[in-house]
């Protein structure tokens, strides 16, 4: 069938999760029933928003989304942390003073009719004047209540009047969807261990069991978001000069039932018990505890060599075709699975200390070098029989990038690791991964002033020996000349703050680079170390996982989909042969549903393949879409991946389309929950047709996989 066609709309947010929903409820229930090859619930998406939509049901919805978790849907409020919005007992007042607090928020206790409540009136001033205006109105109306409904003219005035008018000004981040939640909400890995509690400036200490509860309770749900010094990243900083003039109220009731901005309900969906939200509202009062730190002696010691250069292979010892190899992350205990791409048939598995991030290809396609969220690195021979680790070296506690070497002058002579924690960039041997030299993003020379700027990502540059770190807090990309490790020479560009995914257009000279929880992609010249443009697309766009395709009207395009919306924006992506349209937007159409990580497609093939994993209803995350390049108004085609895979049970969540070397192959990982199953599911590209499905015991929770030809050449 048929479906998602370019003229379909959806209202600003709708995808915007509800309150209710906590991070690791993410993830989805690992008992959902298996889906059938029904595709009648796939592409009838709810278009809301139109002119023509009931303006009353489009406030309900909005406040039913930002609203019902602490004042009810019914309005009642809960008695002692929220006013109720009914009838009588509607807060009474002055009408502008009454929509800036609705609207923009309350820092303190709420006293109404004599009455105090406890909760926190956060600021929903993410939500655009419409939504606002709507919202509003539904209370005004609603519920025996008859005040004068608000107009979009009213909150625009209300906002400028109080500065409110730049949403994106870093002091508050946009609510998040369900998928964004997961995107950026895993739990830190950072050793609690290692933590150092210090007293607090009248000489007191938490508990040592109230400390270790509140530790743990904050690096498993709170540290991705606000930083593991609690300096702030996509979350608010949680320093205690801010939380202690706060209060314990405060910080309970927001943790109880979190905000519109993203904080989610730990307390009332039942994450965190009350006690367990006492202790946490007290942790956040205290000074920060010092975090273990990973030194160049601790990397040394890690560093470990099991075959050296000059004991490896010097041919293939077996007759597989190395360009057609498959390298599978595995989530769990995590591993890389080795896959030949001709026979279908699991090679190995190769342990790995933690779950994969990223996985990179040498120049010559005989090494895959990957990076875990523990920050192991590790280099695989693939000419070894099977394929094995030579060397591995762990280059902090938490990270998220890796790249090796690709300018001709020094390929694979480098590979450059990035970390969460401690935020540092490390330079490897790239023949041994034997460390050359770290350097604390702090210091690195031109860098913004910031207490935890995290390393996003590395790429590796194809127009000079560098590698492009790209730095999220700071919004800065460090061009590090890997030409002379001892005398390293490092300029930096400010980009983006927030900078997450990035990848090549066509050409390798421009990286494309979305940010956390942002309606921007910035263009990055390589060759001459610029920012070039910053292109508005959907709500947290991923165009370093997306496709370069030529499109039959515009040429050269970029496709990248989002995990806040359904929204695939294709950006024209050739300045030199089409510069009046370049780094522009030329066609926007939606597809099966927010929450996608990918999209593929190969020069070699006529369509474009976008998944959507991150979206709850498992009728939208177990299959995905296919659009044809020469028909994208006719909408996409939506494959049951999930129901071919047959698993049974669990979420089977269906994962980033890669294609084999020849481009005539699709791959799909079925990603499972916990103790369950999980398949890769092959697909012909011409027929979109099932090809073969691939199962072992050892496939546990398949995630990202690269084909080592299209990955070295970038033909996706």
């Amino acid at each position: 069938m048929r479906a998602g066609k370019t003229q379909q709309l959806t209202v600003p947010g709708l995808l915007l999760a509800v309150v209710a929903l906590s991070l690791t409820a993410c993830t989805g229930p690992a008992g959902q029933a298996l889906e059938r090859p029904d595709d009648s619930d796939v592409g009838g998406l709810a278009v809301s928003g139109k002119p023509d939509v009931d303006p009353l049901a489009f406030g309900k919805s909005v406040y039913l989304r930002n609203c019902a978790a602490c004042h009810q849907p019914d309005g009642q409020g809960v008695p002692g942390m929220f006013p109720a919005l009914a009838g009588p007992d509607f807060p009474q007042g002055d009408r502008r003073a009454l929509l800036s607090a609705a609207l923009f928020g309350v820092p303190g206790p709420v006293t109404d009719n004599g009455e105090k409540y406890a909760g926190v009136l956060p600021n929903l001033g993410h939500l655009n004047d419409r939504e606002l205006a709507a919202a509003v109105s539904y209370v005004f109306t609603s519920w025996g209540n008859d005040l004068a409904p608000a107009t979009e003219a009213e909150v625009a005035a209300l906002r400028a009047m109080l500065g409110q008018t730049d949403r994106a000004a870093g002091q508050r981040h946009p609510g998040a969807t369900e998928g964004e939640l997961t995107h950026i909400g895993r739990a830190s890995p950072v050793p609690l261990e290692g933590l150092r509690q210090v007293p607090g400036v009248d000489g007191k200490s938490m508990a040592a069991v109230e400390f270790r509860t509140a530790a743990k309770l904050y690096f498993e749900r709170c540290a991705s978001c606000h930083g593991v010094n609690r300096n702030g990243s996509v979350g608010r900083p949680l320093t205690p000069d801010i939380t202690a003039a706060k209060g314990t109220d405060y910080l309970k009731a927001m943790i109880t039932f979190g905000s519109p901005a993203g904080m989610s309900n730990w307390g009332t969906s039942g994450e965190i018990s009350d006690i367990e939200i006492e202790i946490l509202a007290e942790y956040l009062q205290q000074p920060v505890p010092v975090a273990p730190d990973f030194g160049m002696a601790d990397i040394l010691e890690s560093w470990d060599v099991f075959v050296a250069p000059e004991a490896r292979p010097g041919t293939p010892q077996h007759d597989r075709d190395i360009d057609n190899l498959f390298a599978v992350a595995l989530q769990g205990p995590g591993g890389v699975a080795i896959i030949d791409g001709d026979t279908k048939e699991l090679v190995t598995v190769i342990e790995t200390d933690g779950d994969v991030e990223v996985l990179r290809v040498s120049s010559t396609g005989r090494y895959l070098v990957t990076i875990t969220r523990t920050a192991a690195v590790d280099m695989i021979d693939l000419y070894m029989d099977p394929p094995a680790r030579v060397a591995t070296v762990k280059t902090g506690f938490e990270a998220r990038a890796v790249d090796i070497a690709r300018h001709a002058d020094g390929a694979d002579s480098v590979v450059a690791a990035g970390t969460y924690w401690p935020p540092q960039l490390v330079l490897l041997d790239g023949a041994t991964l034997e460390p050359l030299r770290r350097v604390s993003t702090r210091e690195l020379p031109g860098s913004m002033s910031h207490p935890e700027p995290r390393i996003a990502a590395i790429t590796a540059s194809h127009v000079r020996p560098e590698f492009l770190v790209q730095v999220k807090e700071t919004g800065q990309v460090m061009f590090v000349d890997y030409g002379d490790v001892d005398e390293l020479v490092v300029e930096a560009v400010p980009v983006l703050r927030m900078l997450d995914a990035g990848g090549w257009d066509a050409s390798r000279r421009y990286l494309m680079m979305a940010a956390d929880l942002s309606t921007d992609v910035a263009v990055l010249d390589a060759a001459q170390r610029k920012r070039v443009d910053v292109v508005e697309v959907a709500r947290t766009s991923n165009p370093g996982r997306g496709a370069s395709l030529n499109d039959p009207e515009f040429g050269p395009v970029r496709a990248s989909s989002a995990i806040g919306s359904a929204t695939v924006t294709l950006i024209a992506a050739d300045p030199a042969g089409n510069a009046a349209r370049a780094w522009q937007p030329v066609r926007v159409f939606e597809s099966l549903g927010g929450g996608s990580l990918y999209a593929r497609s190969h020069p070699d093939s006529g369509n474009l393949w976008v998944d959507a994993p991150l979206n709850p209803d498992p009728s939208i995350s177990q299959k995905v879409a296919v659009f044809a390049i020469d028909q994208f108004d006719a909408g996409f085609e939506a494959l049951p991946i999930a129901w071919w895979a047959r698993l049974g049970f669990g979420p089977k969540r269906v994962l980033q389309p890669e294609y084999n070397a020849a481009g005539d192959e699709v791959w799909f990982s079925v990603w499972n929950g916990p103790g369950e199953p999980g398949a890769i599911v092959v697909v012909d590209d011409r027929t979109r047709t099932l090809k073969a499905v691939i199962k072992d015991e050892q496939l546990t929770a398949p995630r990202q996989k690269f084909n080592v030809h299209n990955t070295l050449t970038g033909a996706h």
